[in-house]
C-alpha cells in the first residue's frame, strides 16, 4: 500500500469537486475504486474516458490492476480535452 496524491484536471476536477486528494492504494485500479466511491455517475463517466499519468509516465492501455503506485507518487487524471 502506497500513499500519494491524485490530481484531477478539467472535467475530472469539476466532477470530483476537488483539484486533488490523497490516495492510499497499491495499484491504480485500487486508487480509482476508492476515488469513485460516493461520487456520482458523472464522475464515473469522466474517469472511464480519462487517461492517466503516474509520476509523469503515461499508463496507456495497461490494465489498471497492473499499474503499481509508488509511495509519494502523483496520479494525474486527464479527461479528453477539446480542441486541437
Amino acid at each position: 500500500m502506497a500513499n500519494g496524491t491524485m490530481r484531477y484536471w478539467a472535467a475530472a476536477k469539476a466532477a470530483a469537486g476537488t483539484h486533488e486528494e490523497p490516495y492510499a492504494a497499491g495499484t491504480l485500479a485500487e486508487a480509482l475504486t476508492a476515488a469513485l466511491a460516493g461520487r456520482g455517475e458523472e464522475f464515473a463517466r469522466v474517469v472511464r474516458r480519462s487517461s492517466f499519468l503516474v509520476d509523469g509516465d503515461p499508463v496507456g492501455t495497461r490494465p489498471h490492476e497492473s499499474v503499481a503506485l509508488p509511495e509519494g507518487g502523483v496520479v494525474e487524471v486527464l479527461p479528453p480535452f477539446a480542441g486541437g
